[in-house]
């Protein structure tokens, strides 16, 4: 029987990376737990409060919750807390604030009645 070791090297931290790489750090956080129809769209020509959108469609409830509380947990474990969190108590879009990055993660019915990847289309 082989034995396989398994490393936990620690990523490198986001504490001063660009808004861009932030960006992708969380995409491939959502993209490891199964969240659907990831969009990292550059927003900064488009809104003054952010330089990127991450979006994100859950499907549930229940994996919405879990997909923030993963970004939050692995971005945390990288040196970047969130400035806020908003929609805890809804449970059909959560969004998760890195201030020049900010993660949406919708139900399917939510992501289009807000539409953003319209909206904010390249």
């Amino acid at each position: 029987m082989e034995h396989f070791e398994t490393t936990t090297e620690a990523l490198p931290s986001l504490e001063s990376a660009s808004a861009k790489e932030i960006a992708e750090a969380v995409a491939e956080v959502l993209d490891s737990k199964k969240g659907r129809d990831i969009k990292v769209l550059h927003v900064e020509d488009k809104t003054v409060i952010a330089e990127y959108f991450v979006l994100c469609t859950g499907n549930s409830s229940t994996q919405i919750k879990a997909l923030a509380g993963e970004v939050e947990y692995r971005l945390q474990q990288r040196g970047l807390t969130p400035y806020g969190i908003e929609g805890r108590d809804n449970n059909s879009w959560l969004i998760v604030d890195y201030s020049n990055v900010i993660v949406h993660i919708f139900s399917r019915e939510s992501r289009e009645f807000y539409n953003l990847d319209k909206l904010y289309a390249d």
